[in-house]
């Protein structure tokens, strides 16, 4: 709910924004339109991830009524947080931080912009996607499958900024 406050908030901030119409800029080139897109962004990704935990929710039920049987509310929740890993979830979170940080810092600037953009999201979506009890040939396809991501949603950025925004790049 947080988050979709948060991308509301940044869709109406986007809209309300100056316009610079006065002085003769097309109305498209629109300051709060780049936090529009993005308030846009964070309220879908808030409805999908509100869904897709609610959907696990009824699976983790559903599973739990099977097995044991009618449970009550706190059976339940006891038996929905012994299949939470903390330690799993603080260090994706840490990865997260912590590689986000290296690529602001190290990557960008260093490499040109699309080339460190394609090693991030690669690397990102092979350590979040990735299955410790997968066979060789899935672990071969994730990471293929990362490389290509990474590279194409790295030159789609890339291309967004310089001749949508017309920014010039790293």
């Amino acid at each position: 709910m947080i988050l979709f406050a948060v991308g509301v908030a940044m869709l109406i901030g986007g809209y309300t924004m100056d316009r610079l119409e006065i002085r003769q800029i097309h109305p498209a080139s629109i300051p709060g339109l780049v936090p529009m897109i993005l308030g846009l962004a964070m309220m879908l990704c808030s409805v999908l991830l509100f869904l897709s935990a609610r959907a696990l929710h009824i699976a983790a039920q559903s599973q739990l009524a099977k097995t044991v049987g009618p449970s009550t509310a706190s059976q339940f929740d006891e038996a929905l947080n012994q299949t939470d890993d903390p330690i799993t979830s603080n260090r994706d979170l840490f990865f997260a931080a912590s590689y986000s940080v290296i690529y602001a810092l190290a990557l960008v600037g260093s490499l040109p912009f699309a080339q460190a953009t394609a090693i991030y999201i690669a690397v990102f979506y092979t350590h979040f996607t990735w299955k410790r009890d997968g066979s060789a040939s899935d672990h071969v396809k994730r990471i293929a499958f990362g490389i290509g991501f990474g590279i194409m949603g790295a030159y789609a950025i890339a291309s967004l900024f310089e001749y949508g925004f017309l920014v010039r790049l790293p």
